[in-house]
C-alpha cells in the first residue's frame, strides 16, 4: 500500500486550532501515515516578518501538535537561509519519500493565490494539493493552474480562528479564546510574545 505523506506549511506565528483542524481532517479522511508540520523560516508571500522568532514558532508548532502522534515536526525551513520556497521543500520530501503520494495541506486563502507561488508548474509534479474550506471562500482554484494540480476537498467544522487576529488581541491584552491550545498560551505568556 502506498505511504500518503501529508505536507503542512506555514509561518505558525502563532499555531492556532485552525492549522491542528486542517492536519486532522486531511489525516483522517486521507488515511495518512503522517503529517510533516514545517514552519517556515522567511516565507515568500508573506507580507511582513513574523512577530515569533523562527526557535519560539518552532518551539510552539511542538506544544501545539503533540497531542497528535501522526504529526511529524520537521525544521527543515527554519535551518534554511533565506527565502523558504515550496517548491525546494517539496523537491526535499521527493527525495526523502520517492515512493510515497505527497500531499500538500492549503487553506482556502492559499488555494486562491497558489497560482502566484514560485514554479507551481513542477511543484504540482511533486505534490497533490488538499484545501480546506474556511470562511465561505472558494475552493475552486485560479483557472491558469485548474488542470495542472490535483486537489482533494477536506471536509470538517469551521474553526473560525486567524493568527492575524490572535496576535492583535494578545498585543492588545485581550482573551485570545480557544484559538490556542493551552500549552501554546502558556509559552506565549512565559515569553512574553506579541507584547507591544
Amino acid at each position: 500500500m502506498t505511504r500518503v505523506v501529508g505536507i503542512l506549511g506555514g509561518t505558525f506565528d502563532p499555531p492556532h486550532a485552525g492549522h491542528i483542524a486542517a492536519a486532522t481532517a486531511a489525516w483522517k479522511q486521507m488515511k495518512m501515515d503522517e503529517v510533516r508540520v514545517i514552519p517556515a523560516g522567511l516565507a515568500p508571500l508573506r507580507a511582513a516578518l513574523p512577530l515569533a522568532s523562527a526557535v519560539d514558532r518552532l518551539a510552539m508548532v511542538k506544544l501545539a501538535f503533540e497531542p497528535c502522534p501522526w504529526a511529524v515536526i520537521d525544521d527543515r525551513e527554519v535551518r534554511r537561509e533565506g527565502v523558504c520556497w515550496s517548491v525546494d521543500t517539496a523537491r526535499e520530501l521527493a527525495r526523502d519519500f520517492p515512493q510515497a503520494r505527497r500531499v500538500w495541506i492549503i487553506g482556502a486563502d492559499q488555494l486562491a493565490r497558489l497560482d502566484r507561488w514560485k514554479d507551481i508548474a513542477e511543484l504540482s509534479t511533486l505534490v497533490e494539493f488538499a484545501v480546506l474550506s474556511r470562511d465561505a471562500i472558494s475552493v475552486v482554484p485560479p483557472a491558469s493552474i485548474a488542470a495542472k494540480i490535483k486537489l482533494t476537498v477536506l471536509r470538517a467544522p469551521p474553526v473560525k480562528v486567524s493568527s492575524t487576529a490572535l496576535r492583535l488581541a494578545l498585543q492588545e491584552g485581550k482573551p485570545s479564546g480557544n484559538g490556542l491550545p493551552k500549552s501554546v498560551r502558556d509559552f506565549i505568556e512565559e515569553h512574553s510574545l506579541y507584547k507591544q
